[in-house]
């Protein structure tokens, strides 16, 4: 299982600490590490297919300030895809308005036909890449139809679909920002929660610290923006439950046995 990591806030807050704390369960997710910080318009990635503990420009860069109000992280165990560059997240693109999506994501796509013909156009050969690449056409699409505009209520109502779709029969644990707002979603017991604090949201895999964490909802879309829930989706039935046959099947799969 991967790790995800999500600060929403209405202004920059140092976030070091929550940064090292969440960086430190690294010791079990060896496959990678990646920070995404999306301020001011403008998305700053940096990434390394590295166990945490092996990379001295993490331990640098956690021991110089970093203050953000929007900002993605993750730690990868990997399932799909081998241990490069190319499939380390967080992912990121932008639509044909110039608009950037970024995505860090905990789970795996078991099925769906939807992403299938995004193997032949990823960078690297991730399911989550897929997912992204995914939600920028569609976003495109629904460009070509509005011609007033693609407002954020179109954005969200959009990206419920897709997670209700998508999650079907796949474990989708995901944070997606695009740039202003950020999209949370889980559909599997106990692997995402919420920590609301005056003006931001912090959301992480586990707990951070010994202050109230609540477990965020199954299978319902949140939206938050500058820290605030402003959209709670309709709750869909599409529960993730573990299947020690399909994981060992895509393990063998993406193993080359």
């Amino acid at each position: 299982m991967c790790e995800i990591f999500g600060i929403s806030a209405n202004r920059k807050v140092k976030i070091n600490e929550l940064l090292r704390i969440f960086f430190s369960h690294g010791i079990e997710h060896p496959d990678g590490w990646g920070i995404a910080i999306c301020d001011d318009g403008n998305v700053s990635i940096e990434k390394e297919p590295v166990k945490v503990s092996k990379s001295k420009y993490l331990k640098s860069r956690i021991n110089s300030r970093i203050a953000s109000g929007h900002t993605l992280a993750h730690i990868r165990k990997a399932t799909i895809g081998h241990v490069e560059y190319e499939n380390t997240h967080p992912f990121t693109g932008k639509d044909a308005s110039g608009r950037s999506w970024t995505l860090v994501h905990n789970g795996t796509i078991f099925e769906s036909d939807k992403l299938v013909k995004y193997q032949y156009e990823q960078k690297g050969s991730t399911d989550s890449e897929r997912i992204l690449l995914y939600i920028i056409d569609r976003v495109n699409a629904l460009l070509e139809e509005e011609l007033n505009g693609f407002d954020v209520n179109a954005r969200v109502e959009l990206i419920e679909e897709i997670a209700k779709e998508l999650s079907k029969g796949n474990k989708l644990n995901f944070i997606l920002s695009d740039g202003e707002y950020m999209y949370i979603h889980k559909n599997a017991d106990g692997t995402l929660y919420r920590k609301q604090e005056d003006g931001y949201a912090i959301f992480s895999t586990k707990p951070l610290d010994n202050g109230r964490w609540d477990e965020i909802s199954d299978n319902t879309l949140l939206v938050y923006n500058n820290g605030k829930l402003v959209y709670t989706g309709e709750k869909h039935n599409h529960t993730y439950v573990e299947d020690l046959e399909k994981i060992n099947m895509i393990y063998l799969a993406y193993s080359g046995l």
